[in-house]
């Protein structure tokens, strides 16, 4: 008891004596309360810079200049241009294509009138009948053996008559 009440009429010293060993500053709890102050202090300053730095970034990213603005319209235009010419270009074989179409089915439909009007000329003319007045009226026959002269063609596939064919 001794000690605790030495220690106590010191004014500059507040520690209590527990046995021969101090067990607790009573000056710590300020020290600590002041100390646990000044480290939040830094936390909330170094939040607040940050969040200052977060807020200026993220203002400079929503700015722009005049040189991005400008390069952004010209890409815009360019753009613009170039799907123009792709939708014309598009449009364009799309016409070329109708356009052809319609010339095959033309062409289907003319040969089609052909093949008709061909059947229709080798139905009107009988070959009996032309026969008939050939060898009849016209006094016509069918050639006989000895009539009939052969050629040899060399590698031309065609032959030309510049004369009469002789007679053996």
């Amino acid at each position: 008891m001794k000690n605790q009440t030495a220690e106590r009429s010191k004014p500059s010293q507040r520690y209590y004596v527990d046995g021969n060993t101090v067990r607790r500053a009573e000056t710590a709890p300020d020290y600590r309360r002041k100390y646990r102050e000044r480290i939040e202090r830094e936390r909330e300053e170094e939040l607040r810079r940050k969040k200052r730095i977060a807020r200026r970034n993220k203002e400079r990213e929503l700015r722009m200049s005049r040189s991005y603005v400008a390069f952004l319209t010209m890409a815009v235009l360019i753009f613009g241009i170039f799907a123009g010419a792709y939708v014309r270009v598009q449009s364009d074989v799309t016409a070329r294509m109708n356009y052809i179409a319609d010339l095959q089915s033309q062409i289907t439909n003319l040969k089609a009138d052909n093949d008709e009007a061909f059947k229709r000329i080798s139905n009107s003319v009988a070959l009996e009948n032309v026969r008939d007045s050939a060898m009849n009226e016209l006094g016509m026959s069918y050639a006989k053996e000895a009539q009939i002269i052969y050629y040899t063609v060399g590698d031309d596939d065609y032959m030309n008559q510049f004369g009469e064919i002789p007679e053996k």
